[in-house]
């Protein structure tokens, strides 16, 4: 299978784009982040805010990954499977970095025109060193 590699955006870490399906796991909110309130952390205020929907993997890097699907707030924490054609499942824990609330066209570049799913970008914080090798030699091995 041939995928696109992204080459004209002026991020440091190469991109491929994906179309995989997973399924999104938001997080309760880490004591030592600066959304973390103490008032609300009955179990049934952590089990509200936990919750599952489907998505898809619509590119991936080293970094991290662009997941199209519901939009959720920044610096939301997720965790999600996803299956990387030749290596298995990945499964990466991250935080929501950015987001688009609308699907929108690319104006510039060499994606002028492409539709730009509505979804947000995950930056990796936690996923195993083989899962990472698995990304890396994908990103650096995609035609």
């Amino acid at each position: 299978m041939r995928y696109t590699i992204v080459t004209h955006e002026k991020r440091r870490a190469r991109r491929v784009l994906l179309n995989v399906p997973t399924l999104i796991r938001t997080l309760a909110p880490d004591p030592g982040d600066g959304a973390f309130d103490p008032e609300q952390r009955s179990a049934r205020s952590i089990a509200e805010r936990a919750r599952e929907f489907p998505a898809t993997v619509r590119d991936i890097s080293i970094n991290g990954a662009f997941i199209a699907g519901e939009v959720l707030p920044l610096l939301t924490r997720v965790s999600f499977r996803f299956e990387l054609r030749g290596y298995g499942t990945i499964d990466a824990f991250g935080r929501a970095m950015w987001c688009r609330d609308s699907d929108a066209r690319a104006v510039s570049g060499d994606d002028r025109g492409l539709l730009l799913p509505r979804g947000f970008g995950v930056l990796f914080e936690a996923i195993s060193l083989d899962d990472r090798a698995a990304i890396h030699s994908f990103v650096l091995n995609a035609q």
